[in-house]
């Protein structure tokens, strides 16, 4: 199944308590929990005024739904056509 990137654009990111990303996690969860098994949050990336989220998802359709039903902003959502590490140049 495909992989998507969506970057978030949040003024303050960084600055995000524990307790407000913890409030966030949980709406993206409930809202998971409403679209089905198809969708599936792996992980998020928090920075200064971003956060990146990773998804595997049957279409970007699906991701931007959830951005929608969330809340949440979707400034782009890209799919990963490859994943590169230290081990790729050996």
């Amino acid at each position: 199944m495909p992989k998507y990137v969506i970057e978030r654009e949040i003024p303050e990111a960084g600055k995000l308590t524990g307790e407000q990303l913890k409030g966030i996690s949980q709406t993206s969860c409930g809202v998971l929990s409403k679209m089905g098994s198809q969708i599936q949050w792996l992980q998020s990336y928090v920075t200064g005024d971003k956060i990146y989220c990773v998804y595997i998802a049957p279409n970007e359709d699906m991701v931007w739904e959830h951005a929608k039903q969330g809340g949440f902003p979707a400034n782009s959502v890209s799919e990963v056509v490859a994943i590169i590490d230290p081990t790729t140049a050996e």
